[in-house]
């Protein structure tokens, strides 16, 4: 049951507010699948802990890059590719490394020109059905060692 506050508001807030849980759920996407996180490969949780910093610290640098280019040439920072955009930076990394101070100055600026040139479209109302994508392996789990397991394949 809704508290009486909100059933004041206008019902086009609501469809507003879940237009923004959708990016909000898109950006997580891209966080998990786009940059890899979907399965995290440390072991303890402080290593785990460090590996979700790595990709939010990757995911914001993505991302100031996306706003800078969007600003800079007008382009809406929220239509800008970020796999686009990290394929871009993956480009761009070895000149941007080997070029002098003034010389780095033009590349970045190249590099979100070219991060800008071209927009995603509008797609307006999109949403997914909320089901697992991933599907089990056919192959049993590992439960004893890799050279007990080595052994026995050898003698069967």
């Amino acid at each position: 049951m809704l508290p009486s506050a909100l059933c004041l508001l206008p019902s086009a807030f609501f469809t507003k507010l879940y237009g923004k849980r959708w990016h909000a759920e898109i950006d997580l996407k891209h966080i998990k699948t786009t940059l890899g996180m979907d399965i995290l490969r440390c072991k303890t949780p402080s290593m785990v802990r460090k590996e979700i910093y790595v990709y939010l610290l990757a995911y914001n640098l993505l991302r100031s890059l996306m706003w800078s280019a969007g600003t800079t040439h007008a382009t809406p920072p929220l239509r800008l590719s970020l796999q686009g955009t990290r394929h871009h930076l993956n480009n761009f990394i070895p000149q941007l490394l080997t070029a002098y101070s003034k010389k780095r100055l033009q590349i970045y600026s190249t590099l979100l020109k070219v991060i800008a040139h071209k927009a995603v479209p509008e797609r307006p109302g999109r949403s997914q059905p909320r089901v697992r994508k991933r599907r089990p392996k056919a192959y049993p789990l590992m439960t004893k060692p890799r050279h007990e397991l080595n052994k026995q394949l050898q003698t069967a």
